[in-house]
């Protein structure tokens, strides 16, 4: 190590705010780049006095210490300098993206009420119209020389307010502290091992919390932020093609992907045969990332480069574990996994149970996550705050964030993600929170099963709502490329059902061009098909239908299965009760005998005897194909497990139990005390138990 690298980590350590992180390195290699966008570059010196020249007239234009202050700039080198200077002023930039919809900048800009809004003169008119707040156009505001003094900051202050996705509802402010961002840094700067010589490619939209992770990365250690000129978040049009050149031409050694656009990059160096060279690390995150997915863009990249598969939150500031997957082998199963690894340090993961506390390794429960870069909580949300942010006498700060997502702790300690729940598991009661971990990975498993499929590119399986209280289990297919109709949902649907044994399959299963992408990248739930009513599902050919946009073949196998199912039911119902009832009298001899009943009675004294027989019969039949019913109501396994033996029970018993008593006689006592509690007790606990079961049915309850 340099002595200039020994200088560099000391003061970074001592830094308090995110700016002064930055002022540093500017004052260390003032004339090295700090942002490049095309032609045009700026040094570290020059970023930092635009930026405390423009922070100085933010301050006069009413930006006061403690303030908000929204950045809505296009992609170029404005946009650094104007959050840095947001942040010398003593303020909190809120990123916003200014080609973003209406009804978000709308949302966005009445939920964070910033003083000002930094733009340009193109958004101008929109902007304003979306908010109150005074514009700033930074491209015709012309700054006088001079120095700013910067107000004191403490690192307990907020430095930014970085807004979801929206995925479970309104987009919230989620408030990140200057001392968040820099415990996230120095975990950054320890495992991406982040020096001066790097270049680090930025393609992520400003409204996303990669896009300021990756300029802290990069202006925090005095590496070079490199702008990608084209936006492969937001712009699906964007050629994909031009950027292992724009990697090449730019010495890129650093990146961050999103999971589709990674996906998108192995398939056109798998076709190419091309590579990046000279990038060193490339991370993948924003969405559950499969391993063999990982392995295979790492075959194509070579050992030369590591790539993460990174998982976080921006309450919790951006990233909070990574998985490295070289030196791991192609295991069988991998296309069914998503690892995400080891937390960063200055971080701490759990995995919660139904109670919200932690459950022993190998256990599914809601991923919790603690530490440094924990952010403050939510704007103007004290309510969400309650209900995310809790308190925890397990970890050392007693606080965590719950984040809706399931996952489990392997025995070598790496974390697994299974699913995105869809509400809050660990504040949920103990039934309902086992009922929503039941339905995810039984999702995971059967998105798994059909991702490994050889006719499958991509896969996703859902709960849908195709109608009000109504909830299925639907999946989702993209095709890989070849001739039409070489693959649909029906014998996808087939597929499944001989995969997962019929156990929690998919209603259906439903073909389409691709899986539908919010903003973020991430799979946009609300804009899939809905499956076809059963009535008009036929194999090869039923068209999804629903009111949804989207359109694809579905599958209708699951029915199919249902109508076999119920028809052995029936077969084996009616010959055991055949056989049950002309083996009664070699069982039990005398038990039917009617010849001291009086004739007018056999008639009915006969149908009760033959239908202790039929229970019976029906008992048995639901002993052998009644557990998958039972199992696909979402209950735990061992009240599952306890209900389906309980209802075999109460319908079975009636044969023998009848039988046998009447052959005792009722002074017997011996004998009535065993039957009854070999036969009565059992009844009265099943029913018990069948009771409890269907008391802990979750409510029906909408997305």
């Amino acid at each position: 190590m340099t002595t200039d690298d020994s200088m560099t980590t000391d003061t970074d350590r001592a830094a308090t705010t995110l700016h002064g992180l930055f002022e540093h390195q500017a004052r260390r290699a003032p004339e090295a780049v700090a942002v490049r966008c095309g032609d045009a570059e700026l040094t570290y010196g020059e970023l930092d006095a635009r930026a405390g020249r423009l922070a100085a007239h933010l301050a006069r234009s009413g930006l006061a210490p403690g303030g908000r202050a929204a950045v809505a700039l296009g992609r170029g080198t404005e946009v650094y300098v104007a959050m840095l200077a947001v942040l010398k002023a003593g303020a909190a930039f809120v990123p916003l993206e200014p080609t973003a919809p209406d009804a978000l900048l709308r949302h966005v800009l009445a939920d964070a009420a910033p003083e000002l809004v930094l733009t340009e003169e193109r958004h101008r008119v929109r902007l304003a119209d979306a908010g109150g707040a005074q514009p700033v156009c930074v491209d015709t505001l012309a700054l006088p020389d001079g120095e700013f003094q910067c107000p004191e900051v403490a690192p307990g202050d907020l430095a930014c307010v970085f807004y979801t996705s929206g995925s479970t509802g309104l987009p919230t402010g989620a408030l990140v502290e200057h001392r968040n961002l820099l415990a996230a840094y120095a975990g950054w700067r320890e495992v991406y091992g982040l020096t001066p010589e790097d270049r680090i490619l930025q393609t992520a939209s400003l409204e996303f919390d990669v896009f300021t992770a990756d300029w802290v990365r990069a202006l925090g250690t005095g590496a070079t932020l490199v702008v990608a000129p084209f936006n492969l978040t937001l712009d699906r049009t964007a050629d994909l093609a031009a950027l292992p050149a724009l990697v090449t031409e730019e010495r890129i050694t650093a990146m961050e992907l999103n999971v589709r656009t990674a996906r998108r990059l192995t398939a056109l160096l798998s076709a190419t045969g091309g590579s990046l060279p000279g990038v060193r690390l490339l991370t993948v995150g924003a969405e559950k990332w499969y391993l063999d997915e990982q392995l295979g863009l790492q075959r194509l990249l070579g050992d030369g480069t590591r790539v993460l598969n990174v998982y976080g939150l921006a309450e919790a500031t951006v990233d909070s574990t990574y998985f490295d997957v070289r030196g791991a082998a192609a295991a069988e199963g991998a296309e069914r996994v998503s690892l995400v690894g080891r937390p960063f340090p200055g971080t701490r993961i759990y995995v919660l149970g139904p109670h919200a506390t932690p459950v022993a390794p190998g256990r599914v429960g809601e991923i919790a996550i603690a530490g440094s870069g924990l952010g403050r909580g939510y704007l103007n949300r004290p309510a969400d705050t309650a209900r995310r942010f809790v308190r925890a006498d397990y970890d050392p700060d007693g606080r965590v964030l719950l984040t809706g997502d399931l996952g489990l702790l392997r025995a070598d300690g790496v974390l697994e993600f299974v699913g995105r729940a869809s509400t809050v598991v660990g504040r949920l009661g103990a039934e309902r929170a086992t009922s929503v971990a039941t339905r995810v990975k039984a999702a995971a498993r059967a998105e798994g099963a059909l991702r490994a499929h050889p006719a499958v590119q991509e896969a996703a399986v859902v709960e849908v709502e195709p109608s009000p209280g109504q909830r299925l289990m639907v999946g989702y297919a993209v095709p890989v490329q070849g001739p039409p109709d070489a693959v649909d949902g029906w014998s996808l649907t087939q597929y499944l059902l001989t995969e997962l044994r019929g156990y929690s399959t998919p209603a259906a299963v439903i073909t389409v061009p691709e899986l539908p992408r919010t903003r973020a990248g991430k799979l946009d739930r609300t804009k899939l098909p809905l499956p076809a009513p059963p009535k008009h599902t036929a194999p090869r050919s039923a068209k999804a239908g629903g009111s949804r946009k989207g359109g694809g073949k579905a599958g209708g196998g699951a029915n199919n299965t249902t109508e076999v199912t119920g028809c052995l039911a029936l077969f084996i119902t009616v010959v055991t009760t055949i056989l049950t009832r002309a083996l009664t009298d070699n069982f039990f001899p005398g038990s039917t005998d009617l010849s001291a009943v009086p004739p007018e009675y056999h008639f009915w004294f006969g149908l009760l005897y033959f239908c202790e027989c039929a229970a019976f019969g029906t008992g048995l039949a639901f002993l052998f194909l009644g557990l998958p019913a039972v199992l696909r109501q979402g209950r735990s396994l061992r009240l599952s497990l306890l209900t389906h033996f309980s209802v075999f029970w109460l319908l079975a018993s009636w044969w023998p139990q009848d039988n046998l008593y009447r052959l005792a006689k009722p002074t017997d006592w011996p004998r009535q005390t065993a039957l009854v509690y070999v036969f009565n007790i059992p009844l009265m606990l099943a029913a018990v138990v069948v009771v409890i079961f269907l008391l802990q049915k979750p409510k029906t309850t909408k997305k």
